[in-house]
């Protein structure tokens, strides 16, 4: 009886440890598994395409010679702020002079032969009045220039620029004085007028066809005289010979046109002989004029390497001018990215030299062929600043975020909560009986935080598994 007692009590010891065994196998190693789940969301997303570019000018230009010489003159300096046809050097063109009065005299006796061979007196004397007529204003507008009416103080001159259109001779004064404004002129003598002192923008001078420009935004009160013609002009001397030349002229041509009344010529001659002529005259007026460096745009002088003296050559750049017009951003897209770039796209961007700042812009040119640098195909992308701002500099350093596309309203997933695998794209969810299925799903455009656009395959407010385990 014992023995049998025994028996029972081991083995329900047995069962008990057995019973424990696998209890605690069921507990640590068949628990049920535990889901993250992802909410389907409706809203808004925007595609963007990030890029790293540099400011540039929004135009600048570099500037050389139409032809070698030795530079007779220059009339701005580095750092200047300069107009758009204003002459900043010139070389030495006393020759080319030279060269024009003869053709122009050329002209004169082969449009004298032409007039006589038509018994065209009248046709003469109008061509030669003017010929004398321009020769006299050529004469009045002698490098026209200020000087102080009190010959013992050593002012810096203002700037004269422009062309004299008054035909008369004689003086402009010019009165400086203090106004509510700032400093002030009124000009008498032959032209009438009041301006400001301006050290950027020429200020005309009345209605003389003459601008001003000061060198100094410190030039006092100061009266200054211009003298119309300036006798001490550079090209004084020659402007008046060739107006006494023009006067000389006229009285031969008109002399030998009543002289010739009545005779006959060849009026095809006389025709080609005044296209030699002006042509020539033209050909010699087109080398002047490549002797000079003329700004073709208003902006800052970024480099002025003209020199008096110098000998220069039509194929080096001695000045360079950068644009008044603001910058823009150079920037160079992957193939795989530019076809997701239009012009107008907007354009969001930091600068480095600004980092908490946000500067905006859209795309205005796309390169139409490719930049090839080390095997590294890329396409130049330009971008405008929507407002101006005057600290930018040229080669800042700009991170670019351009916005390519953006839709509203629609099904929105975090890209961690998607799987993709060799048959394709899918998203996972628990079915009825607690096991996860895939679902095929149709993606759309991404952005930057990591959302997708999910077009088919899920609902608003369906939850999916979060295959990636990362926590929102």
């Amino acid at each position: 009886m014992l023995n049998i007692i025994k028996n029972n009590k081991i083995k329900t010891v047995i069962v008990a440890v057995l019973v424990i065994l696998i209890g605690g196998y069921f507990f640590f190693y068949h628990k049920s598994p535990i889901y993250q789940f992802v909410t389907v969301q409706t809203g808004s997303i925007t595609e963007s395409v990030s890029l790293t570019g540099n400011t540039t000018p929004a135009q600048s230009v570099s500037l050389a010679f139409g032809s070698s010489g030795i530079v007779a003159h220059t009339y701005s300096s580095l750092g200047k702020q300069v107009h758009s046809g204003q002459v900043l050097a010139e070389l030495n063109t006393s020759d080319l002079v030279a060269q024009l009065h003869s053709a122009q005299a050329g002209l004169i006796i082969a449009e004298q032969h032409a007039s006589a061979s038509k018994n065209n007196v009248a046709n003469v004397i109008s061509q030669q009045n003017t010929l004398v007529e321009t020769a006299y204003q050529n004469l009045l507008n002698s490098t026209p220039e200020a000087i102080p009416s009190d010959s013992s103080k050593d002012y810096t001159a203002p700037i004269i620029s422009g062309n004299y259109i008054l035909g008369k001779e004689g003086t402009i004064n010019l009165h400086y004085y203090n106004s509510s404004g700032g400093i002030s002129f009124t000009a008498s003598g032959l032209a009438n007028g009041t301006g400001m002192n301006n050290a950027i923008i020429s200020e005309p001078i009345g209605d003389s066809g003459l601008y001003i420009t000061s060198t100094s935004t410190y030039i006092s009160t100061a009266d200054w005289v211009i003298n119309i013609p300036n006798t001490k002009a550079v090209d004084y001397l020659t402007n008046y010979n060739t107006y006494e030349l023009a006067l000389l002229t006229r009285d031969k041509a008109i002399a030998d046109a009543e002289a010739n009344v009545g005779t006959t010529d060849s009026s095809g001659v006389a025709d080609a002989e005044i296209a030699q002529a002006k042509a020539s005259v033209d050909s010699i007026i087109a080398k002047i004029q490549n002797a000079k460096i003329i700004a073709p745009i208003s902006g800052t002088i970024t480099q002025f390497d003209a020199k008096t003296g110098q000998l220069a050559s039509s194929s080096t750049p001695l000045i360079s001018i950068m644009s008044s017009g603001g910058y823009e951003v150079d920037a160079g897209v992957s193939e795989t990215d530019v076809g997701k770039i239009l012009v107008g796209n907007k354009v969001t961007m930091t600068l480095d030299a600004f980092p908490s700042e946000m500067f905006a812009g859209s795309v205005f040119y796309i390169a139409p062929a490719e930049t090839n640098t080390g095997g590294v195909v890329s396409y130049q992308v330009k971008i405008s600043f929507d407002k101006l701002d005057s600290r930018l500099k040229s080669g800042l350093t700009a991170n670019i975020n351009i916005q390519t596309k953006h839709k509203d309203n629609i099904l929105i997933l975090p890209q961690y909560a998607i799987l993709q695998n060799d048959q394709g794209t899918f998203v996972e969810t628990i079915d009825e009986k607690g096991k996860t299925k895939q679902s095929p799903v149709q993606l759309g455009i991404t952005d930057q935080k990591g959302n997708v656009e999910v077009i088919s395959g899920v609902i608003e407010g369906e939850q999916v598994l979060n295959i990636g385990l990362k926590v929102k």
